[in-house]
């Protein structure tokens, strides 16, 4: 039979242990969190660039005249990337897309040769788009403008929404996750409540009594964040092929600023929940601390 003191030794280190990971738990709820609102607006300049136009170009133009046209399009600031379609290559791409051979059919191509521009996030706004489609058809080159109207409107609305909707989510389990902590840190100091009157009573001052479990909750954060942003950095680049477009991972600052949100949540809400905590407990009676 274990002795007593050495049963309470391995109870209080085992109730440490549970609330550190508690705390790790819901600091990489929080980090993934983090990662994913400050992506959004890159997630949303990674959908909206997926729109395009169609630059259908007159017939019989020289080579000279469409690789100036494209050299005009690519230094455009609007233009994320220019592809050209000559119409040989259109035509076997309708082909496959069709089945059969529509140029037996017809006896020649009524295709023409194009662009396939993509744009800016900045410049896929409907009204922008507009103006665009004008400014392009003053090329003498360009013959017509296509761009799906519906799609982009549809788009832009979708993006409103979800980023609405992703502030208000985010309130939610930001206030869900701080309390996931503070009733974790809650508990562990309850099981501490007996030693906190005995301090009392033998006229401990509350900042004496405080500071022990101040920094013991606050090293507890500490290496709950070490273990939440190692679990959260090696899933990163595990996942950085899924995540391309997502995030940069040359651009080092945005990892950093995770690691930092989630370190100082971690002291935060750890050093809140501890004050707080205590502070309810040193305002006990001895009888009190029996319910």
């Amino acid at each position: 039979m274990q002795k007593k003191p050495k049963r309470l030794k391995t109870r209080f280190l085992n109730s440490w242990i549970t609330s550190l990971i508690s705390i790790t738990l819901v600091l990489i709820l929080m980090g993934m969190l983090s990662f994913i609102l400050i992506n959004s607006k890159r997630l949303s300049e990674y959908v909206r660039e997926k729109i395009g136009l169609t630059l259908v170009l007159e017939d019989n133009l020289k080579d000279t005249e469409i690789i100036r046209l494209q050299k005009v399009l690519s230094a455009g600031h609007f233009a994320k990337s220019v592809d050209f379609i000559d119409k040989e290559s259109a035509a076997k791409a309708l082909t496959q897309e069709l089945g059969e051979d529509f140029q037996g059919f017809l006896g020649y191509n009524p295709l023409f040769d194009s662009f396939e521009l993509k744009l800016q996030a900045a410049y896929t706004q409907s009204d922008s788009l507009q103006m665009l489609e004008k400014r392009l058809l003053e090329y003498p080159q360009v013959n017509k403008v296509y761009y799906q109207e519906n799609l982009v409107t549809l788009i832009n609305k979708n993006v409103r929404k979800i980023s609405i909707a992703l502030l208000v989510i985010s309130g939610i389990l930001t206030f869900i996750f701080f309390g996931l902590i503070n009733n974790t840190i809650r508990l562990l100091i309850y099981s501490q409540r007996f030693t906190i009157n005995t301090m009392q009573m033998v006229g401990a001052s509350k900042g004496f009594i405080r500071k022990p479990f101040l920094l013991k909750t606050l090293f507890l954060g500490a290496y709950g964040a070490i273990l939440a942003n190692a679990i959260l950095i090696g899933g990163i680049y595990t996942y950085k092929n899924e995540l391309y477009g997502l995030i940069n991972f040359a651009d080092i600052k945005t990892i950093l600023l995770i690691v930092i949100i989630v370190f100082s949540l971690g002291f935060i809400i750890s050093f809140v929940s501890t004050w707080f905590a205590l502070g309810k407990f040193l305002r006990m009676k001895f009888d009190e601390l029996f319910y």
